[in-house]
């Protein structure tokens, strides 16, 4: 298992501002973070990390400095951003699903919990104030729902013009209104998300636009402190460290995420290799081209022309985040799982009986823990995380489909108390 940085102890480049700075994932490349704007290695074409000349412990980050996200401003590249209160999301135990399933612990990092209902906000709060510093006029993203919402939201509280690029027809109608309300300018294309992304990323080529979509390096910084919470909050509440995290997956951001938030903390001392927790990625059946990478141990992804599934906000067929989330589950000794819409929607309801109430995307982690649990994959002594992305209002028609139906009855008591007879 190999879970060190590129050149954990090598000196600091000369392009670095501040002790950070950018590299390319796999050649030597480095550069300066906010001089230009990158995407991309301008050498190799892959995808890029931020990097530190200083790694700080869990015991380092003070509790005096705040809450949420800007709590491990030591550990992101801006020392402040556009911020709503995002983050600091609970941790909740969910004592029916975790005595049927049959593991020693089971929590819900519910990340529905943010300001606009999605993990969403922990990226933007980090990347708008990255783009504030880079003196652009402009933002923009591809979407299937959570990341317009929260651009947008984000956009707006910076005063900044956001351009979103929707799929017509295949967006959750929750997360198309907040955008609206929040003032971005929505394009619905004929396509589906990946076909959005190629047109985003040509425009942000083009210079007409910031891309804060997960292919840019810092959104995915400030998606790193979700893995800082869920430890921190796991120790707090079981005196242990989660042997797995269970999560969706989408374009992968949040698995190459928390993969780096793990090896910074090996860097600084703070966890052992064999203390870092398995990551597990969960994906829906109808758009599953991460699984298939895993299980036929491929390199690399092959992108899915057609996708389709209920869980709307992982209907991605060509997840970006691939080149680093693939490591990511092979280095912690992970796996990935694709599940039904059925199970997923199975899911939704047995979080909701838990109280715990999410998006069909969501609950595909608790589906995909099921499913590896029945087939011995994880075993009965194993403390366990399962990452819940999106808040249940955010697809309100999915959630009133998974649940009962209402009951007509008569305008007075006497036929209230006889239908309930």
């Amino acid at each position: 298992m190999d879970l060190s940085l590129s050149n954990p102890t090598a000196p600091t480049p000369d392009c670095a501002d501040d002790g950070v700075w950018l590299a390319c994932i796999d050649c030597e490349w480095t550069g300066a973070p906010f001089d230009e704007i990158r995407y991309r290695c301008p050498d190799c074409e892959s995808l890029l990390e931020v990097r530190y000349d200083d790694h700080p412990t869990l015991a380092e980050f003070d509790a005096d400095s705040g809450h949420g996200v800007w709590r491990y401003a030591d550990a992101l590249p801006v020392d402040s951003g556009v911020s709503i209160e995002e983050g600091a999301t609970p941790l909740y135990e969910v004592p029916t699903i975790e005595e049927e399933v049959g593991v020693a612990e089971l929590r819900v990092k519910h990340e529905g919990m943010n300001p606009t209902g999605s993990f969403k906000d922990r990226g933007m709060t980090v990347g708008v104030r990255v783009a504030e510093r880079l003196g652009v006029d402009r933002l923009a993203c591809a979407s299937t729902g959570n990341t317009s919402a929260a651009l947008a939201c984000y956009g707006a509280r910076a005063g900044t013009q956001v351009l979103v690029l929707l799929p017509a027809g295949k967006v959750a109608a929750g997360k198309v209104a907040q955008a609206s309300l929040h003032g971005a300018r929505i394009l619905e294309v004929d396509g589906n998300f990946d076909d959005c992304l190629d047109v985003v990323a040509d425009l942000a080529d083009r210079g007409e636009a910031y891309l804060l979509n997960s292919l840019n390096p810092f959104r995915l910084e400030g998606q790193k402190t979700i893995g800082l919470e869920m430890l921190e909050g796991f120790r707090d509440q079981t005196g242990d460290l989660p042997d797995r995290i269970v999560l969706p997956v989408g374009n992968a951001g949040n698995t190459a995420a928390l993969y780096k938030a793990f090896r910074e903390l090996v860097a600084a001392g703070e966890l052992a290799v064999d203390e870092v927790p398995t990551l597990t990625g969960v994906q829906a059946e109808g758009a599953a081209p991460m699984v298939e990478a895993v299980e036929e141990d491929r390199e690399t992804v092959q992108r899915w022309a057609d996708v389709e599934t209920r869980a709307t906000a992982i209907r991605i067929g060509n997840p970006v985040n691939a080149p680093k989330a693939l490591p990511a589950i092979r280095e912690t000794g992970g796996t990935a799982v694709a599940v039904s819409d059925d199970e997923i929607t199975d899911a939704q309801r047995a979080l909701a009986r838990d109280g715990v109430g999410v998006e069909p995307a969501s609950a595909a982690s608790v589906a995909g823990l099921r499913k590896l649990r029945d087939a011995g994959v994880v075993g009965s002594d194993e403390r366990v995380v399962c990452l819940t992305t999106g808040h249940l209002l955010k697809d309100p028609d999915a959630a009133a489909a998974a649940g009962a139906d209402p009951e007509p009855v008569p305008a007075d008591t006497a036929g209230v108390l006889d239908h309930l007879s």
